[in-house]
């Protein structure tokens, strides 16, 4: 099967968890034989991630506008329409972009199946409502009617659909919680590099975060939780393993504000191996997100044995829940939270114990060589609708 998965940025290290699925979606197919098509702009495009996917076609599009937010790719509908030949369904990743109108149009005109997987891009949430509602106006409905399918990571995001549009047909709406690539956790690093290399001491209790420093991931709340756990105990650092998209700075004066900034570490990106040895190192990860599909971050922070606590109103704390894999805690009360992570670090050897149930679960049940192929009934039963 032809598959052409859709996004604006194919680099994990600067489109952070869509980009990281999308490649392991990828990567996954190739070992089924499928073909994957991988359609994205130019931009920080990552040449060495494209050449590990040796089966994978990539359609690299300029694309204009990108540091201000708008990813417009004027050559998108000539390239389609040279390769429609070649194309046998679409999997369009997130949901308001330029690219993803093209592609609605396209695959309207040409009667090709689409798939639609927003990665918790539906919301309006707080920032940038206005565009959003002229988008859906325009077209973000008519794009989610059309859809054969909307592929949602947790209930959560089924609901979050729903909020777009109350009418749509729910029967179309299909769960699929991320799947891991679990082959990058069976040989972990050897514990203690990543604290030698950053000056960590070894005594050190640290509570780390992995993802994109964006406001969305409630980097702020998690630094106030952290600020009142130092008031609990002093042995702890707070650990921001990440790329900065719009939020490090406010985080920085937040932190310089509770007066915890010598206790809080801003490493920048750190991928592949090298993250497994940030991971390794941890005591606890925390992922303290306003919105959030799915735990991706902390599923893999439980593959390399960490403990971990999450917001609960969240996809992933709907995740966290279903495999009973670590603490969940309301977004923005700071006593819980502090009070959560000391009872984690005080009882860490029922904690761990707790962990490691949850990453047999994690291998045996929701690995992508377990699950791929539900990706490819998705696509399979959208073809037969044409």
């Amino acid at each position: 099967m032809n598959i052409v998965h859709a996004f604006l940025f194919f680099s994990i290290r600067f489109a952070g968890g869509t980009s990281d699925l999308m490649y392991k979606i990828c990567k996954a197919q190739e070992k089924q034989n499928h073909q994957p098509i991988v359609y994205s702009g130019d931009y920080k495009f990552d040449q060495a991630l494209a050449d590990s996917l040796p089966k994978t076609k990539f359609q690299i599009v300029p694309s204009w506008f990108d540091k201000a937010g708008f990813s417009i790719m004027p050559q998108l509908a000539r390239r389609l329409q040279q390769d429609k030949d070649n194309i046998e369904i679409v999997h369009m990743h997130v949901f308001r972009t330029f690219q993803n109108v093209v592609l609605y149009k396209f695959c309207k005109r040409n009667n090709i199946p689409f798939v639609l997987d927003a990665h918790g891009a539906v919301p309006y949430y707080s920032r940038k409502n206005f565009l959003k509602r002229i988008f859906d106006k325009v077209w973000g409905r008519a794009m989610l009617h059309d859809a054969d399918f909307l592929i949602a990571e947790t209930e959560v995001g089924v609901t979050e659909y729903l909020s777009v549009d109350p009418t749509l047909d729910k029967e179309k709406i299909v769960v699929i919680s991320p799947p891991f690539d679990t082959d990058e956790f069976e040989i972990l690093p050897e514990k203690g590099r990543f604290r030698v290399e950053h000056n960590i001491d070894a005594d050190k209790k640290v509570i780390m975060f992995l993802g994109r420093v964006h406001h969305i991931k409630g980097n702020d709340y998690l630094i106030e939780g952290f600020a009142e756990l130092c008031k609990m105990r002093d042995d702890c650092l707070l650990v921001i393993v990440g790329s900065d998209d719009g939020h490090m700075d406010e985080c920085k004066a937040l932190a310089n504000n509770l007066g915890v900034y010598d206790k809080v570490m801003f490493t920048g990106f750190i991928g592949g191996a090298d993250k497994n040895s940030a991971l390794i190192d941890a005591d606890v990860v925390a992922q303290m997100s306003r919105q959030e599909q799915g735990a991706w971050a902390p599923f893999e922070a439980v593959l390399c044995g960490i403990p971990i606590i999450v917001t609960d109103h969240t996809g992933a704390g709907e995740d966290v829940r279903r495999v009973d894999a670590g603490e969940t805690v309301e977004f923005g009360n700071v006593p819980a939270l502090a009070t959560t992570l000391d009872g984690i670090l005080s009882n860490y050897a029922q904690a761990k114990e707790r962990t490691m149930l949850a990453k047999t679960f994690i291998e045996t049940k929701m690995s992508m060589n377990a699950r791929a192929q539900e990706y490819i009934d998705v696509y399979e039963r959208a073809l037969a609708k044409h």
